[in-house]
């Protein structure tokens, strides 16, 4: 391989050739780094992570980001002659030797080092949850104790729950392998080959293939392989869409030094993996790959496992909770019976019917069930759901980040004025820019539309069957403009010839149409005068502030070029038809206006508790432009570059309090995300469609995407949206806390009933010497209830509950518990007291009849508890249930109350109960309910919620 010239400045290098890391140390370090090592660093580092929970609060960048962005910053800021030195090449590039051992060292050019999780690996994270350990322990204890059906049952549902599980994560795991597709291509390479004498060769290799160090050639159409320093440039022009997600496109030029005070997609010398070429070629040395480019830093987040939420951990807790009560509880109950009746075997089958009582096993398919209807109803509402979990997220989320484009806006141009150089709007300006679109064949783009459509609603008659077309000069992006050639017949003087009048009409950017204009138009006497630099400064201004305002502005001009006809019919050429010395006329300006529904969903949004963020890599005047429209307040607006230069505490402060955020890069986006959950403990959505919107879709507690969008984003949603409508976002969001009440319905009341039940079943075993219940009947009261609450996701929520977002509390539950389950302990211990002295005299065998009444009692307690649980108000009176619940509560009651009269209860061992029991049953539940209902209020005075 060459060596460098002795010009440059010598770093020093290892005896193999390898750059010392002290070089590269000096160039992203400004400080020593800490010691990472010894006893006190890892216990440290241990309590640090126990602490924060696995979260991120993106308030500052990762140290891999640091390193990246700090080496990026320091070779956009060096001289080329200097950067083949910091990556050990040379102007010919590296031999197929070194190319070699670099990719033996670095390995692959993969986007990604992130190693996808096997699916045992997925199974058994899925099957090791405490409430399905629970489900399968008391399971195998039924078979051991050869209660075979019991076992059955909950063998099922922990298979229902695992596979559910296995099958979201399994789906969503394999999703950031979609991220290689974007460097999948042949890559133009400069090697050089020989020992003697070396020969610089051109040679094609796989992406993969690419090293740090190689020189690689690009033209129209091409990707980078890496981050890339430019070596040489001829108006190029890339497209950064993958990263920003804006559609505009970013000169970018080698003989350029940077500084640190520029954003870093904004360096004009570094073009990053995954970007294209739009127009222009080049070269270039490759000076990251693989795991340490800007790409992979920012997307090396993407299909790791969300820490769970509230949600889940409160289950989590939910079942530890149940765990300790029922080996506390079940102990005292097995010792009192084995004390009482000295037979071990028949002991502690009681006190596992005792356990699998306290067991909520309905759970996985209540909340499944719940979900699934809502996935169901909001499909009927043209958005698909992929993970049903997204849905209760969305009942508790309370801030949506939202992009601009497409989801705010209508997504297409719309012309609003035409204006002279002066701001007053000319019909000359309108006129000449409707020829140019008008003609123009290469290519229609939405501008062009626009301006059509303007001139036909308008009523104006240009005429254009008058005019010929002659030649074009189509639109690239390089002059970022487009020229027509038109003709016009007229007549001369002398009426002896013909001549025809030719003109050259251009539009485009502003500033490339007057880089050609050398006249400008008076406004008075619509003659032309000198284009002084006064009047180009002017005419910027105007430009900017017409974009503040949130408009899209281009420039038209027009040129004279005259051809006379003599009498043989010859053409004499007037003028050389070129762009340049061109009258500048006026501009035309554009504007994206917003959704007729947007501006009604947002509000509706807000109204149920959710506020809107936008979050757009467009300029800040076209955000803010917008947010006025729709109704967003725009008091606190900043943008990326602004972001950066905040310090930790004052980049959460600021993210808390913004609306609108723009000119954001995907790395930004996703640390405004992580600040809103972390610190400002929010459950936040976030709406995107494009790959640079990956990052925070997948960070988001709900990713939602649109069927149109990237397949990156629509991989990692939850959410896809068939249209981009915000108001299916209202419904999801109505949908998503009706399924999450409705959830906790059902935990509450069988967490009340069961720990009730449970307390009850220990007094009474305590009490009367000998067990309440068999473990037969127990299953059986216990199978009963739990066939019950199957309703439960059918039932309707009430309307000021689904108006604010809803959230697990940590404290809610237990305090929940110890308010309401004493309630239903003191109807228990009341059937308790009055069946032992009111009944035992006159029956013969007081234990079966003591069972019947209890095993009725119980219950109907259970089955009617939902009514009391399930809203605020006083049930039957003010709020009913809805039909399947009541369904299921008169049914299952029925049976409860006959089962003791057939031949079903008597092999159960239940006897006949008289009618005065029934009475005082009656008696007890209105005794229950207004007990209930004045606990109910209390509490809601206190906690200020129920639910």
């Amino acid at each position: 391989m060459g060596q460098p010239r002795s010009s440059r400045p010598s770093l020093a290098s290892n005896a193999d050739g390898r750059l010392d890391n002290s070089i590269e140390d000096g160039l992203i370090r400004r400080e020593p780094p800490p010691r990472e090592d010894g006893f006190p660093y890892m216990v440290g580092r241990l309590l640090r992570r126990f602490m924060s929970g696995g979260l991120v609060d993106g308030g500052s960048r990762t140290e891999e980001e640091e390193k990246v962005y700090s080496w990026l910053y320091a070779l956009a800021q060096s001289e080329k002659d200097l950067v083949f030195e910091y990556v050990h090449s040379t102007e010919r590039g590296l031999s197929f030797t070194e190319a070699e051992r670099r990719l033996r060292e670095n390995g692959p050019n993969a986007p990604l080092e992130y190693a996808f999780p096997s699916w045992w690996h997925l199974l058994w994270n899925a099957f090791f949850h405490p409430f399905n350990i629970i489900l399968i322990v008391l399971s195998v204890l039924s078979y051991i104790t050869s209660d075979n059906p019991n076992g059955c049952i909950m063998l099922a549902l922990v298979f229902i729950s695992v596979s559910l599980r296995f099958y979201q994560e399994h789906s969503s795991s394999k999703a950031a392998m979609k991220l290689s597709e974007f460097v999948r291509c042949p890559i133009k390479v400069q090697r050089c080959a020989g020992r003697v004498e070396q020969t610089e060769l051109i040679v094609q290799v796989d992406q993969k293939d690419v090293v740090p160090g190689d020189i690689v050639i690009f033209e129209p159409g091409d990707l980078f392989p890496g981050d890339v320093r430019l070596l040489s440039s001829k108006h190029l022009v890339v497209s950064q869409s993958s990263l920003t997600g804006e559609s505009g496109t970013t000169d970018k030029m080698a003989d350029v030094k940077e500084n640190q005070s520029t954003p870093l997609l904004d360096l004009r010398n570094i073009c990053f993996m995954g970007t294209n070429v739009v127009s222009g070629s080049g070269t270039g040395l490759v000076i990251s790959t693989g795991s340490k480019t800007y790409m992979s830093t920012m997307f090396s987040k993407i299909g790791k496992r969300k820490p769970p939420d509230d949600f889940e951990r409160g289950v989590r807790r939910i079942s530890y909770v149940l765990v300790g009560v029922m080996l506390v509880v079940v102990t005292i109950i097995i010792l009192a019976e084995y004390l009482t009746s000295k037979r071990l075997s028949e002991s502690i089958l009681f006190g596992l019917s005792v356990a699998c009582a306290l067991t909520p096993q309905m759970l996985p398919l209540i909340v499944n069930t719940s979900l699934a209807k809502g996935a169901l109803a909001m499909a009927k509402d043209r958005c698909v759901v992929k993970s049903i979990t997204a849905i209760r997220d969305m009942g508790s989320m309370d801030i949506l980040c939202i992009d601009k484009t497409g989801t705010l806006t209508m997504n297409r141009a719309i012309m609003v004025d035409h204006l002279d150089c002066w701001g007053v709007k000319r019909e000359k300006v309108l006129q000449f820019a409707f020829l140019n679109s008008y003609f123009k064949t290469d290519q229609k783009y939405p501008l062009d539309d626009a301006i059509l459509a303007y001139v036909y609603t308008n009523g104006y008659r240009f005429q254009p069957s008058k005019w010929t077309k002659v030649d074009e000069i189509p639109f690239d992006f390089i002059r970022r403009r487009v020229s027509v050639i038109l003709e016009i017949e007229s007549n001369s003087r002398d009426n002896k010839s013909k001549s025809s009048d030719r003109f050259m009409v251009t539009k485009g950017a502003l500033e490339e149409v007057m880089k050609v204009c050398s006249f400008i138009e008076k406004i008075d006497s619509s003659s032309t005068t000198s284009f002084s630099t006064e009047e180009y400064q002017r005419i910027l201004n105007l430009g900017e502030d017409l974009s503040n305002e949130g408009l899209r502005v281009i420039g038209v001009a027009v040129k004279r070029l005259t051809k006379v006809h003599n009498r043989r019919g010859q053409i004499k050429d007037d003028d050389e038809i070129t762009e340049s010395d061109m009258v500048f006329l006026g501009l035309i300006t554009f504007y994206d206006p917003p959704k007729d529904s947007a501006k009604q969903a947002l509000w509706r949004l807000a109204e149920k508790g959710v506020k809107a963020k936008v979050l757009t890599g467009d300029s800040l005047a076209l955000a803010i432009k917008v947010c006025q429209e729709v109704g967003i307040r725009t008091t606190h607006v900043i943008t990326g570059p602004e972001l950066e230069l905040l310090n930790q505490e004052s980049f959460h402060e600021m993210v808390q309090r913004a609306t609108v955020l723009a000119r954001l890069t995907p790395t930004q986006k996703l640390r405004v995300v992580q600040s809103l959950q972390t610190v400002g403990n929010h459950v936040v959505g976030f709406l995107g469609d494009g790959i640079n919107d990956s990052l925070a879709l997948d960070a988001a507690n709900v990713g939602i995407s649109v069927d149109s969008g990237a397949s990156v984003a629509k991989d990692f949603s939850e959410i896809i949206l068939l249209e981009k409508d915000l108001n299916v976002l209202v419904a999801g969001v109505v949908r998503g806390r009706m399924t999450y009440g409705n959830t906790m319905k059902y935990i509450k009341m069988s967490v009340i009933a069961n720990v009730g039940s449970v307390l009850s079943l220990l007094i009474a075993t305590l009490f009367l010497q000998f067990e309440p219940l068999t473990p037969k009947q127990l299953l059986v009261q216990n199978f009963l209830y739990s066939v019950g609450q199957i309703a439960i996701p059918w039932d309707k929520m009430e309307e000021d509950y689904v108006k604010t977002p809803q959230r697990w509390s940590w404290k809610g539950l237990p305090m929940f518990i110890l308010w309401n389950g004493p309630v239903c302990t003191v109807c228990d211990v009341a059937t308790l007291l009055f069946l032992w002295f009111y009944y035992r005299a006159d029956v013969v065998d007081a234990e079966v009849f003591f069972r019947s009444g209890w095993f009725v009692e119980g219950l109907l307690m259970q089955t009617l508890i939902i009514h009391l649980i399930r809203t605020e108000k006083i049930p039957f009176i003010q709020e009913i249930a809805s039909w399947p619940v009541i369904l299921s509560t008169v049914v299952i009651s029925a049976i409860g109350i006959v089962i003791p009269c057939t031949g079903i209860g008597a092999v159960m061992g239940f006897v006949r109960l008289p009618l005065s029991f029934f009475g005082f049953l009656v008696v007890l539940f209105i005794g229950y309910f207004t007990i209930g209902q004045i606990v109910k209020r209390i509490y809601i005075l206190v906690y200020r919620n129920w639910l």
